[in-house]
């Protein structure tokens, strides 16, 4: 092999001798490479001093990654499980073919009306029931409950056949009631501080009845096959509770810090919002179903009522009714009854605060619980549920009387918030079950005006009997096991009638 430069010139090196001038030293032929030092963390920039090297940018520390703090990750958490509940939410409305029919689009309509009635609550709250004295309340109370009843001297004779015969166009009828009370909610933040705030307030309480009974009247056009009338009745409660629970506490902090013009000028949004939802459901909302006549209670051929083009109530709805009247009756003594009790037995002001609030926390869980058992009763017979609702009310009372204490009244609370959740999305059922749809919006017009009449009737009872928690409870109990009584005796009277006219005609 023949000696090249390159190694002559490693043996010159080893042996201590300088290479030759001219003779390359790299091996191979290949150039060094230029290199710099590596920097050093926090240090400056490294200047280049290679002749013609650009001048070094003036030093920035590295933005490396942010110093983790309680704030950040906490609101990192929020985000998340803010976003896995919407999820949630979105995925139970949706569920069971709700959301290919249309049902979850009502769903959404409906939980934002629940949500602006409940800010509408805050912003009259203390207008006729804390803004007085002990004494002063009882009238005042029932100054409130006379003007409850107003609405529906118009929704039962006037709204609901008006409804009826608005069978096209039930997606803008919607819409307008929503409308209407976004503008008067406007109305209502101008006067929220003279007496203009009380007639708007009874119109939005009279378009708030209307809406309520449209709605219901709507649901079997996009109820789908997989699901009951109960469940669906259930989940549409569930829903608007929770937006009216999550909506009502930030009116009232809305409220408290920049005042009640701001809160309903934020309720108007909220109907606003609903408005647009209303007139985004799918057409089919405004396509009325196929007639049917009620059916009977033993057989399932039509029943024919000649004479009339009134079709005449089913027993199913009567005795549903009728049950759900007494359990609206409790409710309404169990709210007005529970303020003055606490007021006249509870001395001081903070326990009495912890004990009222007890009692609403109670009824609030056992409303939520009660449309969270509805919701699952998929097979379940509604007729067998608004029974045994009133039944369980009944026996809570019963037990609240012989044994009576303030924590005992709170578990009756909750035991009738859990009845009367179940009792009221089990007439609905039913209603829309029996009545056909020409006669729909009626039904529910009138079922509507008997429950308010009977909630009335229960708060009257509460303002009218001495704060004794023993008597009370003890002349509730009697009046609720009479009207159940009643209830079921009539039924079965019914029932012992068309058995022997049946075995009559064989």
């Amino acid at each position: 092999m023949p000696d090249t430069p390159a190694p002559r010139a490693r043996r010159r090196l080893r042996a201590g001798r300088a290479p030759e001038p001219g003779v390359e030293t790299h091996p191979l032929g290949i150039p060094r490479q230029q290199t710099r030092p590596l920097p050093v963390v926090g240090a400056g920039p490294v200047e280049d001093t290679r002749p013609g090297a650009p001048a070094a940018a003036p030093w920035e520390p590295a933005a490396g990654p942010r110093k983790p703090t309680v704030t950040r990750v906490a609101a990192a958490r929020t985000r998340e499980l803010s976003g896995a509940t919407v999820r949630r939410v979105r995925a139970y409305g949706r569920a069971d073919g709700a959301g290919e029919t249309g049902l979850a689009g009502l769903f959404w309509v409906n939980a934002l009306h629940v949500a602006g009635d409940a800010m509408i609550a805050v912003s009259l709250a203390g207008t006729l029931f804390f803004a007085a004295a002990s004494d002063a309340q009882r009238g005042n109370v029932a100054l409130y409950l006379l003007v409850t009843m107003a609405p529906f001297a118009l929704v039962a004779p006037v709204i609901g056949p008006a409804l009826d015969r608005l069978q096209r166009g039930r997606r803008w009828a919607l819409a307008g009631s929503l409308l209407g009370r976004a503008l008067l909610a406007v109305f209502m933040a101008v006067h929220h501080d003279d007496l203009g705030l009380y007639p708007a307030a009874l119109g939005v309480l009279v378009l708030s009845k209307a809406f309520n009974v449209l709605r219901a009247a709507v649901v079997p056009r996009v109820l789908p096959a997989a699901m009951s009338l109960t469940s669906a009745n259930a989940r549409m409660s569930v829903l608007g509770l929770a937006a009216g629970g999550v909506f009502g506490a930030l009116g009232a902090g809305t409220a408290s810090l920049l005042g009640f013009g701001w809160e309903l000028g934020a309720t108007a949004a909220v109907f606003a919002v609903a408005a647009v939802l209303a007139l985004r459901l799918p057409p089919h909302v405004d396509v009325p179903g196929e007639e049917e006549d009620p059916a009977d209670v033993l057989r399932t051929t039509p029943m024919a009522v000649p004479g009339s083009r009134r079709r005449a109530t089913t027993p199913h709805v009567v005795t549903a009714l009728r049950a759900t009247a007494a359990l609206r009756g409790l409710s309404g003594f169990l709210t007005i009854f529970s303020a003055f009790l606490v007021q006249a037995t509870v001395s001081s002001g903070w326990e009495a605060t912890v004990a009222l609030g007890g009692i609403a926390v109670a009824a609030g869980v056992g409303s939520f619980v009660g449309t969270g058992i509805g919701a699952r009763l998929q097979t379940a017979s509604p007729d067998r549920v608004v029974l045994a609702a009133a039944g369980a009310a009944a026996a809570i009372t019963v037990l609240a009387a012989f044994f009576f204490s303030l924590p005992m009244a709170a578990l009756v609370a909750g035991v009738a918030a859990v009845t009367n959740a179940l009792g009221k999305a089990a007439l609905d059922a039913i209603i829309q079950r029996e009545v056909p749809d020409s006669l729909r919006a009626s039904a529910f017009a009138r079922s509507e005006t008997w429950l308010q009449l009977a909630w009335v009737l229960g708060g009257a009872l509460g303002v009218a009997l001495p704060t004794t928690g023993w008597l009370g409870f003890t002349v509730a109990a009697a009046l609720l096991v009479l009207a159940v009584g009643l209830t079921l005796w009539s039924l079965r009277t019914r029932r012992a009638r068309r058995t022997t006219d049946r075995e009559a005609w064989t």
